[in-house]
């Protein structure tokens, strides 16, 4: 059976292996999870102090860290996470794709112009990051629980996250993994490659972009062939989560990823599919394996969990379950569960 909860400090080995090593194709997919132990376990840390509920006035924004687990095994397969809000206290970096009108009147001549401007207009919007999960699973139930839990538990702490949402979707790498818009505007101005541009992203202060990206318009004519056509393009290996998150509400806008120029997925947080298809219900249990498979969460803070069950709905309300469901959940009849159709 396949669980979703907070990641645990025992958890770093799992997770650094589901991370990979620096230039694997794992490692290209997971570009905001810290690839160094001290990192991931500050990561984990600041997950379950934001869990606690315990975050004052002067600290960090909450940011929550998940992990995939097979109850069977107890093996980690996957990650994801959520930043309550983008930044997390600082600028949230990306540009903006935008159009420019050079004309001349006295030589009749007009001409539309393509132009990314920096912006941090989606600093404090909710973030949906840190996904990542091993290749076996990708296409699977497993794989949509993982995505999906997240915005599960955003339904039962809505209190916790903004009124919007942005997913920044990898962009296009190349096979021999560079990245064509890194190459053509990024590399010009710091002197690291994409990966350790990134990495830092994930894990450092964001002033480093500020202080080093342009701040001027970019003439998206002035960039390789391959970079323009780049722009706004999910990496195939992400096109699975990108295809989920479109059936969620989420579409591309105006952003791109100021790295990679992947596309910025924005959304409403009340119009979210799982969000919106999610009830409160009282747990019951049955002996018979009948009814729809659902999405079923329980828990407040570091007690969520989150799985795949079968559900059988009653006449008056409460929907039933398997004793072995309970168990994984942590909860026993007459709780209170949240429940969300596959």
């Amino acid at each position: 059976m396949w669980l979703v909860r907070p990641a645990l400090p025992d958890d770093v080995n799992q997770i650094l292996e589901i991370a990979g090593t620096a230039g694997t194709e794992a490692a290209r997919l997971s570009s905001t999870l810290p690839r160094q132990q001290a990192a991931l376990a500050e990561k984990i840390e600041h997950s379950l102090t934001s869990l606690a509920g315990k975050m004052t006035a002067g600290d960090r924004p909450q940011r929550f860290l998940f992990v995939l687990e097979d109850t069977v095994t107890g093996k980690v397969h996957g990650t994801a996470g959520i930043d309550a809000r983008a930044g997390n206290g600082q600028p949230f970096y990306n540009y903006r794709r935008d159009a420019l009108i050079h004309a001349s009147h006295e030589l009749g001549i007009s001409s539309r112009v393509e132009v990314l401007y920096p912006s941090h207009a989606l600093t404090d919007h909710t973030l949906l990051c840190s996904f990542s999960i091993t290749p076996e699973l990708r296409n699977t139930d497993a794989f949509e629980l993982l995505s999906r839990a997240r915005i599960l538990f955003i339904a039962s702490h809505r209190r916790w996250f903004s009124a919007h949402a942005v997913v920044e979707i990898q962009g296009v790498q190349c096979p021999d993994g560079s990245v064509p818009f890194w190459n053509s505007l990024g590399r010009h101005f710091f002197d690291m490659d994409f990966e350790t541009a990134d990495q830092h992203s994930g894990t450092l202060s964001k002033t480093f972009i500020a202080e080093l990206m342009p701040p001027n318009p970019v003439y998206v004519t002035l960039l390789s062939d391959a970079a323009q056509a780049a722009l706004g393009k999910p990496h195939e290996l992400t096109v699975p989560n990108f295809e989920l998150l479109h059936r969620e509400g989420f579409q591309a806008g105006c952003y791109l990823d100021i790295f990679d120029a992947g596309p910025v997925l924005e959304a409403r947080t009340d119009a979210l599919h799982t969000l919106v298809t999610s009830q409160s219900r009282t747990l019951h249990g049955t002996t018979e394996d009948g009814g729809d498979t659902c999405l079923i969460c329980a828990g407040d803070g570091a007690g969520f969990r989150c799985t795949l069950a079968r559900v059988a709905d009653t006449l008056e309300g409460p929907v039933k379950v398997s004793v072995g469901i309970w168990e994984v959940l942590g909860k026993t009849a007459g709780d209170e569960v949240r429940v969300a159709p596959c």
